[in-house]
């Protein structure tokens, strides 16, 4: 049962009705563009400085203990947004909702990997990771499918409610999740950190070995950065989107089906991670560049039946996202998997802000389709990156 636990958990992360209307609760309130431009800052900001610290937290104390914390943190934000709708309570809300983010990311993944090593069905990461990917994709889409309905009998309150419960849920369901782990190494005295060792200098010791590992084993650096661009640049355009289905002059009733193939795409390509993680590095690397030249064509052609393309390139970039986090696992050696994991995290954060940054400044200059066009370059830098010497399996 432990893996359709895994994904009851995703899905319940995703279902928040919230997320289709909390932009128009903010409109609502009177916030400006600007202000609600701030929120997303906080939010962004709370993420990354949460990020690593928290890897390391969960390392030390208790994954399961993380995700159980951070979907009632999120919900305690969501609750304080339809209370006490201002600024401020927005701003808290962020902040909730970011250490969430953060709580989780690392955790999970180390959780996941580790059980199933333990159970010898590691070399299914890949698979089950992308089906959770997948049940994430389809939990967000029943959320907006849901929210229509919902908001128009009971306003922001029946969200609010629903996604507060949907938090409550989520985080019992963690506590459900096993965690059979040995005591964390300390790699200053290459012994275990026992009850005789305070709390404080076993969190330290873990903070340091795991930072040291994801800086000095070059294996895994590359592996960090690797999962860092491929996520984060396709994941950011996915919020630019909607923007790019109307500049194709689809109808505006057309936008969300347009949206909605980009979605399912997506949720394809988790379905895909298992086996492609049999690929090997210069396959994978042509995948990667594929992939980009179908986004830049899809984007550039001005009529919606390029977002079969796009579609597809999002399906791709999933697919490489999940197999870039497996190979990621495989590299950790020590006990701070959360942390390792964390710091790529750190940088999933950093090249996303890159990216939304990259786009606010061409957009007045440059179409949606060529922005697209031009942010999947790395892409094909990180490719020929791969393709370079080693055709080892990944």
């Amino acid at each position: 049962m432990f893996v359709p636990k895994l994904y009851v958990y995703t899905f319940l992360g995703e279902f928040v009705l919230l997320y289709p209307v909390y932009t128009l609760l903010f409109t609502d309130a009177g916030l400006s563009v600007a202000e609600t431009s701030s929120l997303f800052v906080i939010w962004s900001v709370t993420g990354m400085v949460l990020e690593i610290p928290s890897g390391a937290w969960a390392d030390a104390v208790s994954r399961r203990l993380l995700l159980c914390l951070g979907p009632l943190l999120a919900g305690a934000g969501f609750a304080l947004w339809v209370l006490f709708p201002s600024y401020w309570a927005f701003a808290l809300g962020f902040v909730l909702w970011g250490a969430e983010g953060a709580l989780v990311s690392g955790a999970f993944e180390a959780l996941a990997y580790e059980e199933l090593e333990r159970r010898g069905l590691q070399g299914r990461y890949a698979l089950i990771m992308g089906r959770a990917h997948s049940v994430g994709i389809v939990a967000a889409a029943s959320a907006i499918a849901l929210a229509t309905p919902v908001f128009a009998v009971g306003g922001y309150p029946a969200v609010g409610v629903a996604s507060v419960v949907a938090c409550l849920l989520c985080a019992g369901t963690a506590l459900t999740l096993p965690e059979r782990r040995p005591p964390v190494a300390d790699p200053s005295v290459g012994s275990s950190v026992d009850s005789s060792v305070d709390s404080g200098g076993r969190y330290l010791a873990v903070l340091r070995a795991g930072v040291a590992e994801a800086r000095t084993d070059r294996n895994v650096l590359e592996a960090i950065v690797l999962i860092s661009v491929v996520t984060a640049i396709w994941g950011a355009l996915e919020e630019y989107v909607p923007f790019l289905a109307a500049e194709t002059g689809a109808p505006r009733t057309a936008v969300p089906l347009l949206v909605l193939a980009v979605w399912v795409g997506a949720a394809v390509g988790g379905l895909l991670a298992g086996p492609a993680q049999r690929l090997t590095e210069r396959s994978f690397a042509l995948v990667l560049a594929l992939a980009a030249l179908a986004m830049a064509a899809g984007a550039l052609v001005p009529h919606p039946a390029g977002f079969a393309l796009v579609a597809v390139s999002f399906g791709a970039f999933q697919m490489a996202g999940v197999v870039a986090d497996a190979r990621l696992q495989e590299r950790v050696s020590g006990d701070q998997r959360a942390t390792v994991t964390s710091v790529a995290g750190l940088g999933t954060n950093v090249v996303t802000l890159a990216v939304y940054t990259a786009y606010g400044a061409g957009s007045p200059f440059l179409s949606h389709g060529t922005t697209f066009a031009l942010l999947v370059l790395p892409y094909v830098v990180i490719a020929l990156w791969l393709a370079r010497e080693r055709v080892a399996p990944m």
